[in-house]
């Protein structure tokens, strides 16, 4: 009575898979030793809905009297057990016919093929549905995955906007600055030697407002201003940094493989439901044809 693995432990183990537990007493007895028990009451703990009780090879108990003597003593063992003392406790006669040996014990192993084949009609349509359902959650996972990806694009993308406008805007306020200074300083004759009479007009027409705010300043003020402007101009050129920051993307590889998961599962999973479902729905008429 040595394994190689823990016996107990390994039908618990089925018990927490299987969608029904048989458990069968026979007219001998050896059914109620303890070990055995133990495992039925444990079962019963997680699993009482799933737990059948029959009386195998009933047509071997002798009389109707002697059946109920050993069904009486079956049921008074459970009773002694907590975990398996319950009300509307129901234990059918069970055995496979013998043509050869006339017996008046009730057979009732059809309503045992009944329950196991009413078990695995509803585990069908359970798992069909769950299919369907599974199908839905991962197309709506992935929906939720590519609607993130855009969303954290359009981040990236407003603050890369964002981003590169305040860099221009503190890189140019300096250098707007120094070629005021240039245009306000230099001699009208050399800015027409270097830029031309036309551009030289321009530029000092489009200085003008600069270079007249400029003057208004006096002498001691214009090293402050100068100081605040390159301030500014620094702190555009920081606050851009920070904007840069961006938030992680799905490479274009991942969002092709996500979409085609999607695609795969709403047009080629989710139909085989429909396909299975009917071929599930032929094979049960065909049954009770048959």
């Amino acid at each position: 009575m040595k394994y190689p693995f823990d016996v107990n432990h390994s039908m618990l183990w089925l018990g927490d898979l299987c969608d029904l537990i048989f458990v069968f007493f026979d007219p001998i007895g050896q059914a109620l030793c303890k070990r055995t028990l133990n495992i039925v009451e444990q079962l019963n703990e997680t699993h009482s809905d799933r737990m059948r009780f029959y009386l195998s090879k009933a047509d071997e108990a002798g009389h109707e009297s002697d059946r109920q003597r050993v069904m009486m003593q079956i049921v008074q063992e459970l009773c002694k057990r907590p975990g398996l003392n319950k009300t509307g406790f129901d234990m059918p006669t069970i055995y496979i016919p013998n043509p050869n040996k006339s017996t008046r014990c009730v057979n009732q192993i059809e309503d045992v093929c009944k329950d196991i084949e009413k078990t695995i009609n509803q585990t069908i349509q359970n798992t069909l549905n769950q299919l369907e359902k599974d199908c839905e959650q991962i197309s709506k996972l992935v929906d939720s995955a590519i609607k993130a990806d855009d969303q954290a694009r359009s981040y990236n993308f407003r603050a890369k906007v964002k981003g590169i406008s305040l860099s221009l805007f503190g890189f140019l306020l300096p250098v707007a600055l120094l070629l005021q200074l240039l245009v306000a300083s230099a001699p009208r004759e050399v800015l027409i030697n270097l830029l031309g009479e036309s551009l030289a007009q321009s530029t000092i027409g489009f200085m003008a407002p600069a270079t007249a705010f400029w003057e208004t300043i006096s002498d001691d003020n214009q090293v402050v201003v100068l100081g605040s402007v390159l301030a500014m101009s620094g702190l555009c050129l920081l606050v851009s940094r920070f904007l840069n920051q961006s938030k992680p993307t799905l490479q274009r590889r991942s969002r092709k493989i996500l979409l085609e998961k999607r695609e795969y599962v709403n047009t080629h999973v989710k139909s085989q439901k429909q396909k299975l479902y009917s071929e599930y729905l032929q094979q049960s008429v065909s049954d009770q044809d048959l």
